[in-house]
């Protein structure tokens, strides 16, 4: 798409109820109706490497319809995401829920075609075991990439019940394949108890820095995003955000709850902080809508989600005036 075309944005509710209709993403069309996209929306409803409370299968649906209310100018990041590039609803990645290993494989290879297309990926999960077969995918594009990771958790066990391939193992995985740029790893909002001091040791000789809930609280979203900023620098950048780096009151709906995090105000502001970075895909996982209240959970992914989707936006629609340009 050239910058002379205009994307296809959401259903106009001035004429039609939000409440009315199928709930993709922010309204957004499907994929199959544009064709190709900048940004593809899609989900994975899967939960079979969860460790505590399952449900997060059920996530991507849940995020969509509470993105319901999501309107079209983010006056935050003073951009309207969908006018700038063609974002799409992909529908799901159909996945094993008896078969992780794939399972894995599927999400991988899925991944590999949407991003053959040129888009960038927006990915709801489903548990954070995704996460690898989605880095797999990006690292093939973009050679090993940054990461932040927003979540209570380290994710970097070995192995739980000797199983490789679980939602809290993604991040060791991927650091063994060669597929994370170890200068510039994060975990971001970690919080709660451990099994021993040995997993931060680990975690440490990995690569990753953190950035607790306490740090936070402390130093403000701003100075954090600058701190993670520095760290990044320009390298191609992955976010994935485990939603219970949110404290329950902000994020009830989810598998393994941590009390102390960080509120959906700093999450976002922090994301803000981080529009400069070169966002090449992103994922939000570990909603489970059924020990949601009010959509609690579902809403601040959404609005996670809207602020990941318009900063890649933002980026594509620069790098394609600059190209022009020239």
């Amino acid at each position: 798409m050239s910058s002379n075309e205009t994307p296809r944005g959401p259903v106009d509710s001035s004429r039609i109820p939000r409440y009315a209709g199928p709930a993709t993403f922010a309204r957004l069309p499907r994929l199959d109706e544009v064709g190709t996209a900048d940004v593809a929306v899609v989900g994975v409803p899967f939960d079979s490497g969860v460790s505590y409370r399952p449900g997060a299968r059920f996530g991507g649906n849940a995020i969509r319809e509470a993105s319901r209310l999501l309107r079209p100018y983010n006056p935050a990041q003073d951009a309207s995401p969908f006018a700038l590039a063609q974002v799409a609803d992909g529908g799901d990645i159909a996945v094993n829920p008896f078969n992780i290993n794939e399972a894995v494989e599927t999400v991988e290879a899925a991944a590999d075609e949407l991003l053959g297309t040129g888009a960038r990926l927006m990915t709801l999960g489903g548990d954070h075991t995704i996460a690898l077969p989605l880095l797999r995918s990006v690292a093939k594009k973009h050679g090993p990439v940054a990461l932040l990771h927003f979540d209570a958790h380290l994710d970097t066990w070995d192995t739980y019940f000797g199983a490789e391939y679980t939602h809290g193992t993604p991040f060791r995985r991927a650091v063994e394949e060669g597929i994370l740029d170890t200068e510039a790893l994060s975990h971001v909002g970690t919080r709660g108890p451990l099994y021993g001091k040995q997993d931060l040791t680990d975690d440490e000789k990995m690569g990753f820095g953190i950035v607790t809930s306490a740090d936070i609280y402390r130093r403000g979203a701003d100075e954090v995003a600058d701190q993670l900023r520095q760290r990044i620098g320009d390298r191609p950048l992955y976010i994935s955000i485990d939603i219970d780096c949110l404290d329950p009151a902000h994020a009830p709906g989810t598998g393994t709850p941590e009390a102390g995090g960080m509120t959906s105000r700093e999450l976002l502001e922090i994301l803000r902080g981080l529009a400069s970075c070169n966002l090449v895909s992103a994922d939000v996982v570990e909603v489970a809508p059924a020990y949601d209240h009010a959509e609690i959970t579902s809403v601040a992914a959404s609005h996670t989600a809207y602020e990941l989707t318009t900063i890649m936006s933002s980026q594509i629609a620069a790098a394609r005036k600059d190209a022009e340009a020239k």
